[in-house]
């Protein structure tokens, strides 16, 4: 929060100011509702003077300032409206500090007058005509460090011709320009990024028809994203609201974008989300080709057929370097592609776009290209349509664990790679080729090989050593021993302790439902684990016990 001193106020009574008219230090604006308040303030420590808007019951919250690079030493500002250059902010000495700068607009109307709204904008505009598409300028169209979604819109300025962003405080007590920046980019489709000057520090995902991929917190019931394609090809981002108070995105000086929300009648402002949230959100936190999971007790691990390029930097924690390919693509016949569910999709450097491709279409053309490495759709509304096909690396994939969350993208892999894969628990990953083109989880040789061995490690407290290696750093622990727990349940010895298969499903699909300890399977000889690799006649029969599973995913 930034303490501000507003010196004794005087308030004219009034929401606007005509042509020739001023407020001075110490006399404010307030809108008709009484929502917002424009006056003279200061921030924090500092005894400089800046013209600004502030919430009228919690005036602690700036939300625009108008001379933020441009202080004035003393108390003698003025605000006027003027036909020569509209809204005019002077010293003592008459010297302009700032000016709305449309001169030549305001020059035409003897009716000009300035508005402060109960939206939070400031509007210059014309007696004779008070629409908003009439405005001569608005500091909508000039944010500060604060969106408020209740009318402003960030992106591109189809009017003035600029992009409209956040930009920090330098700090709490200088509104000048910070550090930090929170932008929507769009090379393609758009994104919603923070920047540290030139260097990219987030990124929600690109927008992909209802919220952008990796930020599911901007999408909700109550905050409804709109983004809207304008006729250069630019983006513009505005906001449908549901909640019956009043709410604000800001970019604070730390580089955290911040939503809060005010309920009626309440004086305090309650924080809603924040990103960067956590470590995974950090941009390219894995390096190339890596994927984040931060429910993992190491959270950067490598897609699958990927491995580290430096096994010492990842022992120790040193995951910057990315993952490469085990088994370099050829081009050759036999190439395919694994699913990989519920992620934020990769940054958009090098791609391909197509709107009207289906998914399948998307596929065969990913295929036809030899530098095509993954492919996705671009819009999932209507069960799915357009083409996104990304080139080279891979950059800043966030796995979600709740896989309704993000979205689907289908990596390129070796047909050598494919084969292993089909042996593997997959969990969210999962195969596509042209043998199985719908996809599918695999749950394999968990059960399909000796149960006796799934037993032998679960009372040893070594469950996880069931698992192929490959998916040490793709899997989320806790599904996989479920699965294991799940399964044995399944060969317990007699059929009256095993589950029924409508049970199986909830057992799955459902992590909070507590499982019972399994005893141990059928035709079960005791030995250890160790003895396993022997194997015996005996086991052979153990088949008709065996059941094979399909993964679910909790939602």
């Amino acid at each position: 929060m930034i303490s501000i001193s507003i010196f004794s106020e005087f308030s004219i009574a009034s929401d606007s100011i005509n042509l020739n008219q001023s407020i001075r230090d110490g006399e404010t604006l307030v809108s008709s509702g009484q929502s917002f308040e424009l006056g003279f303030f200061s921030p924090g420590s500092s005894q400089n003077r800046y013209l600004g808007i502030w919430h009228k019951s919690i005036p602690d919250i700036v939300v625009w300032v108008a001379n933020k690079e441009n202080p004035i030493k003393d108390s003698s500002g003025a605000l006027t409206v003027s036909k020569i250059g509209g809204l005019i902010l002077v010293n003592q000495t008459g010297s302009i500090i700032w000016s709305s700068s449309n001169s030549s607009s305001a020059a035409e109307t003897e009716t000009l007058f300035a508005q402060l709204l109960d939206s939070g904008n400031l509007v210059l505009t014309d007696n004779n005509d008070t629409r908003s598409e009439s405005y001569l300028w608005q500091s909508f169209n000039y944010p500060s460090n604060t969106w408020l979604p209740a009318g402003m819109t960030l992106g591109w300025n189809v009017e003035t011709g600029e992009d409209q962003y956040l930009t920090s405080w330098k700090n709490t007590s200088d509104p000048s320009a910070g550090d930090f920046i929170y932008k929507v980019e769009s090379d393609g489709l758009p994104q919603m990024v923070i920047r540290n000057g030139e260097i990219k520090k987030f990124r929600g995902g690109p927008w992909n028809g209802i919220q952008f991929s990796g930020f599911p917190s901007v999408s909700s019931p109550t905050f409804s994203p709109i983004v809207v394609l304008n006729a250069n090809n630019s983006y513009s981002l505005s906001e449908t609201t549901k909640f019956p108070g009043t709410t604000r995105v800001t970019m604070n000086q730390s580089g955290l974008v911040q939503r809060y929300i005010l309920p009626e009648r309440s004086t305090e402002w309650e924080l809603v989300y924040f990103v960067p949230y956590d470590q995974c959100d950090n941009y390219k936190q894995c390096g190339a080709n890596g994927i984040c999971r931060i429910y993992n007790t190491e959270i950067c691990g490598c897609l699958i057929g990927f491995v580290p390029k430096s096994e010492p930097e990842w022992e120790i924690l040193d995951w910057s370097g990315g993952c490469k390919r085990r088994t370099p693509l050829n081009c050759g016949d036999g190439e395919g592609f694994v699913k990989v569910g519920g992620v934020k999709l990769p940054d958009i450097l090098d791609f391909y776009w197509n709107k009207s491709m289906s998914l399948k279409e998307c596929r065969v053309e990913c295929m036809k290209n030899c530098s095509c490495t993954a492919y996705a759709n671009s819009n999932i509304t209507a069960g799915g349509s357009g083409c996104l096909m990304w080139f080279g690396d891979l950059i800043d994939i966030k796995d979600f664990l709740n896989k309704g969350t993000g979205q689907d993208i289908y990596i390129r892999l070796a047909a050598s790679e494919l084969g292993n894969s089909e042996f593997c628990i997959l969990g969210p990953q999962e195969k596509e080729n042209g043998d199985n083109p719908g996809g599918i989880n695999h749950f394999c040789n968990a059960y399909t090989g000796p149960d006796i061995l799934a037993w032998l490690l679960w009372k040893e407290d070594k469950a996880l050593e069931i698992m192929d290696p490959c998916l040490k750093d793709s899997c989320v622990e806790s599904q996989v021993l479920r699965c294991v727990q799940v399964g044995l349940l399944c060969v317990q010895t007699l059929p009256a302790d095993r589950p029924t298969m409508s049970s199986v499903v909830l057992m799955l699909g459902n992590e909070g439902s507590i499982l019972s300890r399994p005893k141990q399977p059928g035709f079960f000889i005791e030995r250890s684990s160790r003895d396993t690799h022997t194997t015996t006649s005996s086991e052979e029969h153990h088949s008709k016990n065996a059941v094979t599973l399909t993964m679910l995913e909790a939602r």
